[in-house]
């Protein structure tokens, strides 16, 4: 992977992480598109820590605010009930169903799920679903709300993020929303729930960087650090979006991205696996 290449694709990371378009579908269909190789799952996996970086900046206060609470709840009986503290639990239990699966499918992940068909349907499907939950969700549930009930749901929706195309703020949007929380609630606790699955996920797909990976170290690295600027800007962005505006922007633009990819793919102008394998 030439440097070029390493800068676009971590541009696009960085672009579309936050938002509920999912960054993987686009890592892989703008590397369709170009005719470029795929970028690969370890690629992905660890150009996400620059986009999860950018999240440990914005809500650096939060996070702190879990960690040095939920550690002195270990000993101190009386900060187990602070949000704050409860929060880290949900965080640790949230994480666990994702951790499971994704090792579970691995190999699926690397395989048919980058299927540029799969890819287009998910765009379309969870598109519709996260539209039509928003528009439904009438409670004002806020971050003080969360339970560990709730805690796992989000969770569970969180898994879905494995195949490209669903989008994890996407999916666990879509189930905070259900679960009647506000749009920037469901999206903040979205966006904390995913740093230790994004984290270990990136950490643990540095092994495969180099060797028959498409993308090496410097590419990767490039890529990683573009996507932590762009994604910062985007998510401070996002966070004030959402305050005052619904998810249907996105929701109408996944729909057409897929349209347009079923239609390239049916008259093919683009293979189902187009870029993989390319030298």
């Amino acid at each position: 992977m030439s440097i070029f290449e390493a800068v676009v694709l971590g541009l696009i990371q960085g672009l579309t992480e936050f938002l509920p378009i999912s960054s993987s579908a686009h890592l892989r269909v703008f590397a369709a598109f170009f005719d470029w190789p795929d970028p690969g799952a370890a690629f992905t996996a660890v150009s996400q820590i620059g986009t999860e970086l950018a999240v440990v900046l914005y809500f650096r206060a939060r996070i702190w605010a879990i960690v040095s609470t939920w550690c002195g709840s270990l000993v101190d009986k009386d900060l187990r009930g602070d949000i704050n503290a409860r929060m880290g639990w949900y965080i640790i239990i949230g994480t666990i169903p994702i951790g499971v699966l994704g090792l579970l499918l691995e190999d699926q992940i690397e395989g048919v799920f980058r299927d540029l068909r799969l890819i287009a349907l998910n765009l379309i499907i969870f598109g519709v679903l996260l539209g039509v939950i928003d528009r439904m969700a009438r409670r004002r549930n806020e971050i003080e709300d969360l339970n560990l009930k709730r805690g796992l749901t989000f969770g569970l929706f969180q898994t879905l993020a494995l195949i490209p195309g669903v989008s994890r703020s996407g999916a666990t949007i879509t189930g905070g929303r259900m679960l009647g929380f506000t749009r920037p609630a469901a999206a903040e606790f979205a966006f904390l729930l995913a740093l230790p699955a994004v984290f270990a996920s990136g950490l643990y797909k540095m092994l495969d960087i180099g060797g028959n990976e498409y993308a090496g170290w410097g590419a990767t690295i490039v890529g990683t650090l573009v996507a932590f600027v762009v994604g910062y800007i985007v998510i401070a962005w996002l966070m004030r979006f959402i305050s005052t505006n619904s998810f249907m922007p996105f929701v109408y633009y996944r729909i057409a991205l897929g349209v347009l990819l079923l239609v390239l793919v049916y008259h093919g102008v683009l293979s189902p696996a187009g870029g993989a394998g390319v030298a």
